[in-house]
């Protein structure tokens, strides 16, 4: 198997005249972002109160660092300097002798290197509390649908002629029932039903199909009612109406 692919050739061995610079591999570590960042690591590691630092025991482990930076890459240890001399500083000021007096008056050579580590932790901690925050498109997505068209307007659905015959197989199955309780039948003029359809759609907008029937008249009084209602329909007198499909069928007068 090779162990490398190089411009489409592969290589299964070390080649005899293969140089690697010093420097071509580098590895950077987020472990520390700066020199207060990793004065503040250091402390916190030896589990030490802030406001009391050991400032000899902080400073030799901190130069320990800066040499090893040094001997890897200098410029990452330009800035981690500036920070070695001031520690060499306070540590040089708390070591010379001062008498009472000028100890009572002076201020503590750590009180400046205090203040800036509690000011960067406390920034340290804001930082790390907002990444906690849920972040858009990290954490949380949007969803996004397209709201349906609430312009679309249904159209009314036609009525058929076969809705219109089960309609009546209904009324004539119901008629049956009272075909024993009539004793003699009157003659029925469709003209006559016809105008008694009329006169009741007259009172109401809208009368249901079947209302128009009268079951104890009868096949004969179904079928004169259901002619009568087929002949103001022919001369345009009145109109069906169905508002859903298979859904009761009315009849309006129509409006002139």
């Amino acid at each position: 198997m090779p162990f490398a692919i190089v411009h489409g050739q592969a290589y299964t061995q070390i080649p005899q005249d293969l140089y690697i610079p010093p420097d071509a591999l580098e590895i950077f570590l987020e472990a520390f972002e700066g020199p207060l960042d990793l004065l503040l690591y250091l402390i916190r590691r030896q589990n030490i109160d802030i406001l009391d630092i050991n400032v000899s025991e902080i400073t030799s482990q901190y130069m320990a660092y800066v040499d090893l930076m040094e001997s890897h890459q200098f410029e990452l240890a330009a800035e981690y300097l500036v920070m070695a001399a001031m520690l060499a500083e306070i540590k040089s000021r708390m070591l010379l002798p001062r008498s009472q007096e000028q100890a009572e008056e002076e201020e503590d050579p750590r009180a400046s290197l205090i203040r800036r580590l509690q000011e960067y932790e406390r920034f340290k901690q804001a930082a790390e509390d907002l990444d906690a925050l849920p972040r858009m498109a990290r954490n949380i997505y949007t969803a996004a649908a397209n709201a349906p068209d609430r312009a679309l307007t249904r159209p009314d659905p036609d009525v058929e002629l076969h809705e219109i015959l089960l309609a009546l197989s209904e009324v004539l199955r119901r008629a049956d029932m009272f075909e024993s309780h009539h004793v003699s039948r009157e003659r029925l003029s469709t003209r006559e039903r016809m105008a008694q359809v009329l006169d009741k759609l007259a009172h109401q907008h809208f009368v249901p199909f079947v209302s128009l029937f009268k079951v104890e008249e009868g096949r004969l009084g179904v079928v004169v009612t259901f002619l009568a209602v087929m002949e103001l329909i022919k001369e345009s007198l009145v109109e069906i109406v169905q508002s859903d499909a298979f859904g009761p069928i009315h009849v309006k007068a129509r409006t002139q």
